[in-house]
């Protein structure tokens, strides 16, 4: 909804498999149903996302809010969270959005570069963003800032800007999202037309570990690394082209650790590395792709978990 550019990589309905928006009225009844399911003592949020939810008719949107918002007040929820287009941001729109409880607003930065945003259909430059960012900064909300990469014109050197981009907007959030061919969007006539490449799967796993990197460095959460696979994703079907796997964070996550274990590893034939146990199965690697590397090397590397050990840390005994 309420999004009159047509960004040239969009067909919401296809990337969000969902073809019939609910009313007002009918959202209560989805959020009990969950409610149901969700046990006690979980920190649960309501998400208005899948469209520009600060762009659709003011009315509407509040009454989409004061339901959610009734949740918040019996404490059944303990946030709102939406996303939108930055050029939908006014202090008007945040008095609304504070006074009906919402907690975290994603802006759909995906680049900060002007030609990136002028040949991707985005309707607004780089300082619709900066400006957005500035007046939500100034309030009581979470911040995030989502990206895309191998957008028309971009590279990974701008895309790396973006990164740094956001970090300098001091997003407390953000998401990382390789650019798919999607039926029936200006982008699929542009791959046709030979005007547009698509990022392979391992260029977009290189690309997404080098923007990882930087956010690795702050404080900021990275909300999720790759399009969420569903059926209408599929080649063949919605899916024109482009890098999509349900295991595409985890490829990331082992590209980022091979790079690590490469500046611990050059100069040995056997050690154990230690690294705290949510990060274990990175560090082997997707299908034990870095045990696999250093094996083939002739190196014997045993990977342990710690708990002592932080995201990212490692501590190596050397054999």
């Amino acid at each position: 909804m309420a999004c009159p550019y047509q960004c040239v990589f969009c067909n919401q309905e296809k990337i969000s498999n969902t073809f019939i928006i609910p009313k007002p009225h009918e959202i209560a009844a989805t959020i009990d149903s969950y409610l149901e399911t969700i046990p006690n003592g979980r920190e649960v949020n309501v998400a208005f996302f899948g469209g520009s939810f600060t762009g659709i008719p003011k009315e509407e949107m509040i009454a989409y809010l004061k339901v959610a918002h009734r949740y918040v007040l019996s404490g059944q929820i303990q946030g709102i969270r939406l996303s939108t287009k930055p050029d939908y941001i006014t202090n008007e729109i945040l008095d609304i959005l504070e006074k009906y409880g919402v907690t975290a607003i994603e802006l759909g930065a995906q680049s900060t570069n002007n030609k990136v945003l002028l040949k991707s259909g985005r309707g607004h430059k780089f300082d619709a963003i900066e400006n957005a960012a500035q007046l939500i900064n100034e309030r009581n909300f979470e911040l995030g800032l989502q990206m895309m990469l191998g957008l028309p014109y971009d590279s990974l050197e701008l895309s790396l800007q973006t990164a740094k981009d956001i970090v300098r907007l001091g997003a407390d959030s953000t998401r990382i999202y390789p650019t798919l061919v999607i039926e029936g969007t200006v982008l699929e006539r542009m791959y046709h037309n030979g005007k547009y490449r698509v990022l392979s799967l391992e260029e977009a796993v290189q690309w997404s570990k080098e923007v990882y990197k930087i956010f690795m460095q702050t404080d900021i959460k990275i909300l999720r690394v790759g399009l969420h696979p569903s059926e209408e994703l599929e080649l063949g079907k919605s899916l024109v082209a482009g890098p999509i796997h349900p295991s595409f964070k985890e490829m990331v996550l082992s590209a980022l650790w091979a790079d690590i274990l490469e500046e611990k590893l050059k100069d040995t034939k056997k050690a154990t590395v230690s690294v705290t146990k949510n990060q274990l199965n990175y560090a082997i690697g997707f299908k034990g792709s870095n045990r696999n590397y250093y094996k083939e090397k002739g190196i014997e590397v045993q990977f342990v978990a710690d708990v002592n050990l932080s995201n990212f840390e490692l501590d190596v005994c050397y054999h």
